[in-house]
C-alpha cells in the first residue's frame, strides 16, 4: 500500500461472517438434541429454545447499533491508495480466527441436549440470526445514504472480528458500486449479460 494507503474490510461483511457458521452449527446441534430426551423433555426443551433463540437474535442485532451509527455518521471519505479487501477475505479471516469458539459453542450446545434438548442449539442458531439482521440493518442504512461503510483491517481485533470495537475510531466511505459485496455483505450479483 502505497503512499499511507490503508487495508480496508467492509463493516457489513465483518458482522455477516460469523451468520452462517452459527445458524448451520445451531441447525444441526439442536437437530442432534432433539433426539436426546434430556432431563427437562423434548417439549420443554424445544419450547426453551425458541424462547433463548429469540433472545439471541434480538440481542445481537441490536447490540451496539448506536456505536455502529455513530461511527457512520464520522465515516470519512476513503482515499484513492487505500486498498479494499475482498468480501471472501474478510470472512475467511473471521472464521480462521473463530474457528475454536466456534468448535467449542458448537460442543456446548450438543453437551446442553442431554439436560434441555435442542436449546443450545436454538440459542447458536438464533446468534447467527441476529449477526444476519444486524447485517440486514447496515446495508439497509448503505443504501439509504448510497455509501458503503469500511473499516481498517489493524483495528480489527487479532481473529478479525470487533468491527465497533474500542480499537475502531472511525470508518471509512466509498460510493455504493464500490468492492466485490452489496450493501448488507452479501455477495454482489452481476448483471446477466444480454
Amino acid at each position: 500500500m502505497a503512499r499511507g494507503g490503508q487495508g480496508l474490510a467492509r463493516v457489513a461483511c465483518v458482522v455477516r461472517a460469523g451468520a452462517a457458521p452459527l445458524w448451520w452449527l445451531g441447525v444441526f446441534a439442536a437437530g442432534i438434541g432433539v433426539l436426546v430426551p434430556g432431563f427437562t423433555g423434548r417439549r420443554i426443551g424445544v419450547l426453551a429454545g425458541a424462547a433463548l433463540f429469540i433472545v439471541a437474535a434480538v440481542t445481537v442485532a441490536f447490540r451496539r447499533r448506536r456505536r455502529y451509527a455513530a461511527l457512520a455518521r464520522g465515516a470519512a471519505r476513503a482515499g484513492k491508495h487505500d486498498v479494499l479487501q475482498d468480501r471472501a477475505v474478510t470472512v475467511r479471516n473471521w472464521r480462521r480466527g473463530h474457528r475454536w469458539w466456534l468448535l467449542l459453542a458448537f460442543l456446548a450446545a450438543l453437551g446442553s441436549s442431554y439436560a434441555v434438548p435442542a436449546a443450545g442449539g436454538m440459542l447458536l442458531a438464533g446468534t447467527g440470526a441476529g449477526l444476519w439482521l444486524k447485517a440486514a440493518w447496515l446495508g439497509r442504512r448503505e443504501r439509504a445514504e448510497e455509501a458503503l461503510l469500511w473499516v481498517r483491517v489493524d483495528w480489527l481485533a487479532r481473529d478479525g472480528g470487533r468491527p465497533a470495537g474500542k480499537a475502531v475510531r472511525a470508518y471509512r466511505s466509498t460510493g455504493i458500486a464500490a468492492g466485490d459485496a452489496a450493501p448488507g455483505g452479501s455477495r454482489r450479483r452481476t448483471a446477466a449479460l444480454v
